[in-house]
């Protein structure tokens, strides 16, 4: 008697229908979830509820379904502040910058003294798409209703640095300093401000570097600006100090691109400090080593 023949193998358009169906059902099991779609089904005019679930989507990665929860809460209560910005938001996290800011632009034209935030939000939307002139005049609505706040100051200071108005832009973050003077993405920003005054820029970056990533954040600067002789003088003082710092090396390896010559590594004076990997990890991407993100100037939100 022969052996029955082996089961055929599950055919990849059934593993694919299987994939859709669990992700048709993420969330099943989730006990938050469908206690939150219990309360909504009972309390339907709860916008908290409502907001809720919509985080929950997106928490568990159904961005698609946030959204639409999200438009029915817009739908519902349309002077709701809180919902306009979430969708924005969750609008942002899908690419969907444009629908994002336009959306948001119109509800700001209805209820132009909602909250500080809001126009910030509006600001970093249109500075996203490259839209800068709308950008600033958004970061200016956030700051008539909030001129306290250092983030707004740096915020607008950096729509400002991309117009390149470097000295409205240095304005702006040293006003920043002036309210949070611990703030190393303003600081930060001031020195980029200030690159047509090296010297300057070096002071501000040493106040919150050290001296190696000071000198090399300076060099990255020099570089965009085609200054390779000079660059190179920076990068030797940089790795003067740490040898082995990975953004002067980064830069290093750079210009040797850039300018076909050769590389030498000075001896070394100092020793790293703790801040070198945070400035690193800036400077390589402004030096063009990697693509920062859009969010890195910015302060935190």
């Amino acid at each position: 008697m022969k052996p029955a023949p082996p089961p055929a193998p599950r055919s990849t358009f059934a593993m694919f229908e299987r994939q859709i169906l669990n992700a048709r059902y993420a969330g099943e099991g989730d006990l938050d979830l469908r206690a939150l779609q219990a309360r909504l089904a009972s309390e339907p005019d709860n916008l908290q509820v409502r907001l809720d679930l919509a985080q929950r989507y997106e928490r568990l990665g159904s961005r698609e379904l946030a959204l639409e929860h999200y438009r029915l809460a817009a739908g519902r209560f349309p002077e709701s502040a809180e919902v306009q910005l979430r969708m924005a938001r969750c609008l942002r996290a899908m690419g969907l910058r444009a629908e994002a800011a336009e959306g948001l632009e119109k509800f700001l034209e209805r209820q132009p003294q909602a909250k500080p935030e809001h126009h910030a939000w509006l600001g970093i939307l249109w500075d996203e798409l490259g839209d800068w002139q709308r950008g600033e005049e958004a970061h200016r609505a956030a700051l008539r209703l909030a001129p306290a706040q250092d983030r707004l100051h740096n915020n607008l200071g950096y729509n400002l640095l991309q117009q390149k108005r470097f000295a409205e832009a240095a304005e702006e973050f040293r006003r920043a300093l002036e309210l949070a003077p611990d703030s190393a993405i303003a600081r930060n920003n001031l020195g980029l401000a200030l690159a047509w005054q090296p010297e300057e820029a070096l002071r501000q970056w040493q106040k919150g570097a050290d001296k190696a990533t000071a000198h090399s954040n300076l060099a990255a600067v020099l570089m965009e600006q085609g200054r390779y002789a000079e660059a190179r003088k920076e990068l030797d003082t940089a790795l003067s100090y740490n040898r082995n710092h990975a953004a002067a090396l980064a830069n290093l390896r750079l210009i040797a691109q850039l300018d076909g010559q050769p590389t030498t590594v000075p001896p070394q004076q100092g020793s790293r400090s703790g801040w070198s990997r945070f400035w690193s990890a800036f400077w390589r991407g402004f030096a063009g080593i990697e693509t920062p993100a859009t969010a890195t100037n910015r302060a935190a939100r």
